[in-house]
């Protein structure tokens, strides 16, 4: 191992984590699954939307699959109480046979079988990133984690940008049951690429009681230097984006004079934005403290949302890829701290501890943001989400560099 990493450490950051093993492995499948569960995110909202003809039901497909966030701390406990590559392989098993549940789903009255499936995916995915993080944290070398978090990023804003497309043209060639199989072959083969991961894992503690157990998760971001304020600098910042996101359609019809279609290509350039952000990461966290980094990736983000108030095409998609550029730098600085500095007993329960305070701000921001882009308009509110943003960049670079965790 040690000579494996002496050799990659003299190569740039993508060779450093892909001639890790396991770095290697968990990254195709983050590629794996992450395609089957793009493409469902997307094939879901339509499929509801074709069986009942409510777009009401339609919107509500990405809300099951996001509410078990809420309760994020308390489902991340699992991770901990269990050897975390046994429970990885079984609950994407388990998700490959639900999803043929699916196969059934085929009129309206049959609704409720799409939204079971995706409130047992959203728990899913929440179980399954706490129990990652801590596994990642175990089975990847210390010094690859910040290029290991970056790439799992690239990873991931990659498949948003082809799944999504691949999963409805599929469905409008063969309809959602295609949609759910492939999603389902997808679960397996990451079950598989989990079962080949070396890792020895100690025999979990046996847990007290199961609310004692998650406030600790709590008590152990609140209480490190480290920690505490890259969550509450990253759940600032995910409240921003959400007041943002909810300005996007505003901000098309209003300053750039285009149809509401226009949006995609602002995401996907923001996607192309967040793709550069994972790839740098690494380098950058290697030359930077974890709070500097992100503050400036906060800054960028900041200054893109307040230039998106300008009229102008060519200054919205530098908006756009600015935006994706800056935006992830606080979560990727937030995860690699707490799988460097939280002991390994609490891990799990810690991470979706820190998930949850660092994404819920973003549905809250969304919520809000719709109801003050009708009365302030956007421009305003672009303007007013940049300063705040802005605040909290100058917050984090003025702050005392905290022990190294």
């Amino acid at each position: 191992m040690n000579r494996t990493v002496e050799k990659a450490g003299r190569a740039g950051p993508l060779v450093r984590v892909l001639t890790d093993r396991n770095a290697g492995l968990y990254l195709t499948g983050v590629v794996v699954s992450g395609f089957g569960s793009s493409a469902m995110w997307l094939t879901a909202g339509i499929w509801a939307k074709s069986l009942t003809g409510s777009d009401t039901l339609a919107a509500l497909t990405v809300f099951a699959m996001w509410a078990p966030t809420l309760v994020g701390p308390l489902l991340g406990t699992v991770a901990d109480r269990v050897r975390r590559r046994p429970l990885l392989v079984g609950i994407n098993i388990a998700m490959a046979a639900l999803l043929t549940s699916l196969l059934a789903l085929d009129s309206a009255g049959r609704i409720w079988i799409l939204f079971t499936v995706l409130v047992v995916y959203g728990v899913n995915g929440v179980v399954q990133d706490a129990a990652e993080a801590a596994l990642v944290a175990k089975a990847v070398d210390r010094d690859l984690l910040a290029d290991f978090n970056g790439l799992r990023m690239t990873a991931n804003e990659g498949m948003k940008l082809v799944a999504p497309l691949a999963g409805a043209g599929l469905y409008a060639r063969f309809g959602g049951a295609a949609v759910a199989a492939l999603d389902a072959v997808t679960f397996l083969l990451a079950a598989g690429i989990f079962a080949l991961i070396r890792v020895r894992e100690a025999r979990p503690v046996p847990g007290g009681h199961w609310t004692a157990d998650t406030a600790e998760g709590a008590r152990t971001v609140w209480r490190s230097p480290v920690l505490r304020p890259l969550v509450l600098a990253g759940g600032a910042t995910m409240l921003c984006a959400g007041l943002n996101g909810a300005a996007i359609y505003a901000v098309v019809d209003e300053r750039l004079g285009h149809s509401a279609a226009y949006a995609g290509v602002l995401y996907a350039v923001q996607g192309v934005g967040s793709v550069a952000a994972g790839l740098l990461s690494g380098p950058l966290l290697r030359r930077l403290p974890g709070h500097r980094f992100a503050a400036l990736g906060i800054a960028v983000f900041a200054v893109s949302v307040a230039g998106r108030a300008l009229p102008y095409d060519a200054v919205a998609l530098v908006c756009s890829a600015g935006i994706g550029l800056g935006l992830p730098c606080v979560l990727v600085a937030a995860m690699t701290a707490v799988q460097r500095s939280v002991p390994d007993a609490v891990l799990g329960r810690t991470a979706s501890t820190a998930s949850t305070l660092l994404f819920v701000p973003n549905a809250v921001g969304l919520g809000v943001g719709a109801g003050l882009v009708g009365v302030v308009g956007a421009e305003v509110l672009v303007v007013l989400v940049g300063v705040v943003a802005t605040a909290v960049a100058l917050a984090g670079l003025r702050a005392p560099t905290p022990p190294l965790p």
